[in-house]
């Protein structure tokens, strides 16, 4: 026990791994279930056109949604009309000036990807790598190579707010497996194997519209351990799980007490990537206006080499 609190090892002891199941080199886990027919297949979903990017903005004037212990990213002007006007600058040959600024930010403090590395119990990461190998940087399991492999699939949305009647979840208000699947059943969409989950809780877009302190101070919302639930992502085979919040499930499981007990779960064993803040509402709103949940995503996050996460715009075409 930790400070009362059951170790995640115990918690997780019999559940389903796929470790190896993709060679003993994998880096990019449940990715490997979407294969070119599953994007080919994803491709003939696009039947209006309609184009939504789901990243939320960084380095916003007002402030960036990011969890406690991390800073929204500052960005600061190297030069423009100023540093012309103050002869700091000379204009190239023929009169073009330009404009240059630098960013400094958390890789894990906008709409982003995990690394598979990015969280481990037991000294051992995804496919049993030694956790040791995260020491300056993860020379296994890092973002670089979900970077440069990409995410396209067939996604669906669940708008589990919408489904609750809300417009966005309480804080702390959780929902697990049987929730997923009557929200799909409601919005007449089938979850079908190696779809890529995309889950709705309004809690992103309530910080841009009213919500910063409650976004930022209190707790999120989010999806629940249980077993069935874990069980469920494995024979369905799911790839990603994508949602409006910062840690894609309620931080401290209620029942346990334990911290993030799906990053175990579903991320350290079943290699499945997890992509956090995402910025929902207008994709949510279209849905709900034509009746059609699914859509084809694509995402890539930069190739920052050995880093834990790295920041993402995903896609969602109709």
């Amino acid at each position: 026990m930790t400070d009362g609190v059951m170790p995640v090892a115990d918690l997780l002891r019999d559940s389903p791994s796929n470790w190896g199941r993709w060679g003993a080199d994998d880096e990019v886990g449940a990715l490997n279930y979407l294969t070119p027919e599953i994007v080919i297949e994803a491709a003939r979903l696009v039947r209006k056109g309609a184009v939504f990017t789901l990243q939320a903005p960084m380095a916003h004037p007002d402030g960036d949604p990011v969890v406690a212990g991390r800073t929204g990213a500052q960005r600061e002007m190297v030069c423009d009309k100023v540093s012309y006007t103050s002869g700091d600058l000379a204009p190239f040959p023929g009169g073009i000036e330009y404009a240059d600024d630098t960013m400094t930010c958390f890789l894990q403090g906008s709409t982003q990807y995990d690394a598979l590395g990015h969280a481990w119990y037991d000294d051992r990461l995804w496919n049993g790598y030694d956790a040791a190998s995260t020491v300056g940087g993860l020379s296994k399991a890092s973002v670089l190579p979900i970077a440069e492999r990409g995410v396209v699939g067939r996604g669906v949305l669940l708008d589990l707010a919408r489904h609750r009647d809300k417009k966005v979840l309480a804080s702390g208000e959780t929902f697990g497996l049987d929730d997923l699947l009557s929200c799909a059943e409601q919005q007449g969409v089938q979850l079908r194997p190696r779809d890529i989950v995309v889950l709705r809780t309004g809690w992103i877009g309530w910080y841009y519209t009213g919500g910063r302190d409650d976004v930022t101070g209190t707790p999120e919302p989010g999806l629940q351990y249980s077993r069935e639930l874990v069980e469920w992502f494995h024979r369905t085979e799911i790839p990603n799980l994508v949602t409006d919040t910062m840690a894609n499930e309620v931080a401290v499981d209620p029942a346990t007490g334990i911290g993030i007990p799906l990053h175990g779960a579903l991320m350290r064993n079943l290699g499945i990537s997890m992509t956090e803040t995402a910025l929902l509402d207008e994709l949510a709103a279209d849905c709900a206006d034509d009746g059609c949940y699914e859509f084809l995503y694509a995402a890539a996050p930069l190739k920052v080499v050995d880093a834990a996460g790295s920041p993402v715009n995903p896609i969602a075409i109709k």
